[in-house]
């Protein structure tokens, strides 16, 4: 008999680290972990970790002859940056990896008699503001407004979200008139700011480069103007919401995609707040134009409405405890062991 787990891909990024050490934590034992990457070794009691690619399908093969999938957090992906130097590698691994797996979900529920749940990760790169006026004219966006991404990265994940509410919703249902179980539920988030791992080359890591680079006492030229203004979120936030979005009843919820948000700040208000904990360091701005372009066309703030009345979204980290409680005394420590 297949053992029944929850999978975890992309386990080694900034969010799988800090969401499988959680569903541990939660006492979740039948944890298993995918990545290209090894995981670090204090994390490796959490879960049984398989290193591969998710484009390998004899693999997933291996998986669904192993183990029975009954939810799936899909975090693997190749960032917007990144992704803008290899497009079609980040189509690849974003796209071509999520409809591998979402045609395993589907097949896995349909073997089951019972809904797999599949958690995706999106991001505030699936919106694309024409120019600073309308950033300016619109400030916070809901999730149908704006979506026309110019990077490779926003366009995969605007389209994976479609992908999974069509299998969530529509997937064989013209054809053999049978409902389809698989239960895909997404989370836009916004820039994502962690204290226990390395800023990873983000168009948002500004921030978190900001403080990482002062507490190693280094200076730091930011790729951004000043006044660039996106929101953002402690990482114990976003794994909060995929927590919450995971447990929440599916009559609850009105759409499969959902903004969520903590609080927005501009670029020069973060180099501020950096400063007040660290007085000496050095930053400065020197504007990367393809990276700021990218920025200039995310809203400044998301509107998260549908998740708070849909699931009871609610943040725990405002900003002065993101940065007083969990950024600024845990990077400080990190460094300093």
């Amino acid at each position: 008999m297949r053992k029944q787990v929850t999978l975890i891909t992309g386990v080694s990024g900034e969010v799988g680290l800090a969401l499988v050490k959680s569903l541990a934590e939660m006492g979740g034992t039948n944890l298993l972990t995918l990545d290209i990457r090894p995981l670090p070794d204090e994390y490796s009691g959490y879960s049984n970790h398989i290193q591969g690619d998710i484009l390998d399908k004899s693999l997933l093969n291996r998986l669904v002859s192993e183990y029975e999938i009954v939810s799936i957090y899909h975090l693997a992906a190749l960032l917007s940056t990144r992704g803008e130097f290899t497009p079609v590698a980040a189509h690849q691994v974003n796209v071509e990896g999520t409809m591998g797996l979402l045609q395993l979900a589907a097949e896995q529920s349909e073997w089951r008699g019972g809904p797999v749940m599949f958690i995706f990760p999106s991001s505030i790169a699936a919106y694309g503001m024409p120019d600073l006026a309308t950033k300016s004219q619109f400030p916070r966006v809901r999730e149908w407004e704006w979506n026309y991404p110019i990077t490779m990265y926003g366009c995969n994940k605007l389209y994976c979200e479609m992908l999974g509410t069509y299998f969530s919703r529509n997937y064989r249902q013209l054809a053999t008139e049978q409902p389809q179980m698989l239960d895909f539920r997404s989370v836009r988030f916004p820039g994502l700011i962690s204290a226990f791992t390395d800023p990873s080359g983000g168009t948002s890591d500004y921030g978190p480069e900001m403080l990482h680079a002062a507490a190693k006492g280094e200076p730091y030229a930011a790729f951004v103007r000043p006044d660039t203004q996106i929101p953002f979120m402690a990482m114990p936030d976003a794994v909060t919401a995929l927590l919450n979005i995971s447990q929440a009843a599916k009559s609850a919820l009105c759409r499969t995609v959902y903004n969520v948000t903590s609080f927005n700040l501009t670029a020069a208000q973060i180099r501020e707040l950096v400063q007040n904990a660290f007085p000496d360091v050095q930053i400065k701005f020197e504007p990367d134009l393809k990276r700021q372009r990218i920025l200039d066309t995310w809203p400044a703030d998301l509107n998260d409405n549908d998740a708070r009345r849909d699931w009871g979204w609610k943040p725990d980290y405002d900003i002065d405890r993101s940065f007083n409680e969990y950024l600024i005394p845990n990077i400080i420590k990190r460094y300093q062991d």
